[in-house]
């Protein structure tokens, strides 16, 4: 019995919980010209945001900055488009809890230094 116990509370301390929270055809965070006719698409990318689980959260995660680092992985990137937004949720006691954000680059070639991006 006692077997049972530490192998179901080990089980439950272990699990963990993935949820996608929302879809969009287009997310940006930051500001750039809509009209400016020079986007293609980039690469497929993924930007996180987590925060650690002491018994309480240490930290507060947000959608913003998941949203910041997959969009800044590229410098001639403005927005994401087929976007995907998780939430993580990795702890029982302990563990990590946060957001993840996919989706593929928009490059704005019209940006200074991006003409020739491929």
């Amino acid at each position: 019995m006692k077997k049972i116990i530490a192998v179901a509370l080990g089980a439950l301390l272990l699990s963990g919980c993935t949820v996608r929270v929302a879809d969009m055809t287009v997310g940006s965070t930051k500001n750039y010209n809509i009209n400016a006719a020079k986007f293609v698409k980039g690469q497929r990318v993924t930007g996180e945001d987590k925060a650690p689980i002491v018994i309480f959260p240490l930290a507060i995660p947000s959608v913003k900055t998941a949203m910041d680092r997959a969009i800044e992985q590229d410098k001639c990137a403005v927005g994401l488009s087929d976007v995907v937004v998780y939430q993580l949720n990795h702890a029982f006691l302990f563990g990590t809890f946060g957001y993840r954000v996919e989706g593929t680059q928009i490059i704005d070639k019209s940006q200074k230094g991006c003409e020739n991006h491929v």
